[in-house]
């Protein structure tokens, strides 16, 4: 009988490994931990949604709705359906859905998978995860500060440097239409200097050509009319509340008249979150205002604002910064030799658990239990801050060995404790010396006694 073929992932569909699990888990606690303190709740929404919000709420001329979404018809019904390419829309559609603005305004989160045909490069994956926010109701440009001030807080808690804040305000679509003909007037006369995509773009989404990075038309883009030169006083009193509010944060920030973003339902405040340390894919952070998207779907006109960052780019950055992936860290790891001593610790183990420390079993494998020497070794790479260790001996005095794991080699003891006080005897440990805050990176304010 031939070996059956092995299958691989599909490209750019990547796993997540445990040995980068503790990355995903510190930003993810991070992310969320932080906005709880600023008062966002969690929204969770499908990942097939109709093809027709994205294409409504994105633009049909478009990178993503032309290119890029993973759309297909339902085989049981016909409905046309599409793996969701971004958070806002969805998130949008249920705030209508659920009429979850009745009451007043909403600060909101998600986190989840995205999917889009991109070429698979760093940083850019046909499946990627997306941490998001999204403020709905609210229309001064401090919630629009807020949203920036909490990706600054989040890059500090992180521990990530340079990375850079680029600002810039696209105004309403008064403002941009007439901004739209100046700058196809424009363009016109420079035709002979247009890329192929440039010229594709030019009567379609204009805006976009300012955002190319052909080296050959940078010098033409650079003098083309700027955005900014077409804002009304009232777009003007926005934009500048917004950096007034940043200024007096001490946030730096560079205004880029040629920031737009690729989405068509931004209107007024962009921004990204640019880094150098992942080449072409510095963006680690993008959002802005979209104040005509609601009515766009059918509620009444609602302003709001938002932004989704690229999970594999920030753990990316995270590794590039010299974050250590360590293993995933426990309190306990349970050593045993005999069959009297497994049960015991298996025993054990279940009422240690109880009181709310996480404990790691030895197993056995195909090749057996393995030695002392050997389980050692795993507790050690577990991470665990003491090996409970059970042996012939501890079964028939009905003790344990306790031994601490993350001293210096001089610094670990080893305390013989009877069974019944193992459980104390952890907790006590580990609450009262801090243990496990030091070097498993979260807490444990749920251990209780029995």
């Amino acid at each position: 009988m031939s070996k059956p073929e092995k299958i691989v992932a599909i490209k750019g569909m990547n796993d997540i490994l445990p040995s980068d699990a503790p990355l995903w888990e510190l930003f993810e606690n991070t992310t969320e931990t932080i906005l709880k303190s600023y008062g966002y709740q969690k929204i969770v929404t499908p990942i097939v949604e109709q093809t027709s919000l994205f294409s409504r709420a994105i633009g049909a001329v478009t990178d993503i709705v032309e290119k890029e979404m993973y759309s297909f018809e339902d085989s049981m019904n016909g409905d046309q359906l599409t793996l969701r390419p971004e958070g806002t829309a969805s998130v949008v559609r249920a705030v209508l859905e659920h009429n979850l603005v009745y009451d007043g305004p909403r600060r909101l989160w998600y986190k989840g998978p995205m999917f889009r045909h991109e070429r698979p490069q760093r940083g850019r994956y046909r499946q990627f995860f997306q941490f998001g926010a999204e403020a709905i109701g609210f229309s001064g440009p401090d919630i629009d500060a807020e949203l920036i001030m909490m990706c600054r807080r989040l890059w500090d808690d992180l521990g990530i440097e340079n990375v850079r804040l680029e600002l810039n305000s696209i105004g309403n679509a008064e403002e941009r239409q007439r901004h739209r003909a100046d700058l196809i007037a424009y363009l016109e006369q420079h035709d002979s200097i247009l890329d192929a995509e440039a010229k594709r773009r030019l009567h379609s989404n204009p805006l976009r050509i300012l955002d190319t990075k052909n080296p050959a038309m940078q010098e033409m883009v650079n003098a083309a009319p700027r955005l900014l030169d077409y804002l009304g006083e009232e777009s003007l009193a926005h934009f500048n509340g917004v950096k007034f509010l940043l200024d007096q944060n001490a946030v730096q920030y560079t205004v880029n008249p040629r920031l737009v973003r690729g989405l068509d339902y931004y209107n007024r405040t962009v921004f990204e979150w640019v880094t150098d340390a992942l080449g072409s894919q510095g963006t680690i952070c993008a959002g802005g205002r979209y104040d005509p998207l609601v009515e766009t779907f059918g509620g009444k006109a609602t302003p709001a604002v938002g932004f989704a960052m690229g999970m594999e780019r920030i753990i990316e950055l995270m590794k590039a910064m010299g974050e250590p992936a360590e293993p995933n860290q426990c309190d306990v790891y349970m050593v045993h030799q005999g069959e009297k001593a497994q049960l015991q610790a298996f025993i054990l183990a279940e009422r240690i658990r109880d009181a709310g420390l996480d404990v790691v079993l030895h197993c056995a494998t195909p090749a057996g239990a393995g030695s002392f020497k050997s389980q050692m070794k795993k507790a050690d790479g577990s991470g665990a801050a003491f090996a409970v260790i059970i042996g012939e001996d501890e079964v028939a005095n009905e003790t344990a060995a306790v031994k601490t794991m993350r001293g210096e080699i001089g610094e670990q003891q080893q305390s013989t404790v009877p069974f019944l006080e193992v459980v104390d005897y952890l907790v006590d440990q580990i609450t009262g010396a801090h243990v496990h805050d030091e070097h498993c990176g979260h807490d444990h304010d749920h251990v209780h006694k029995h």
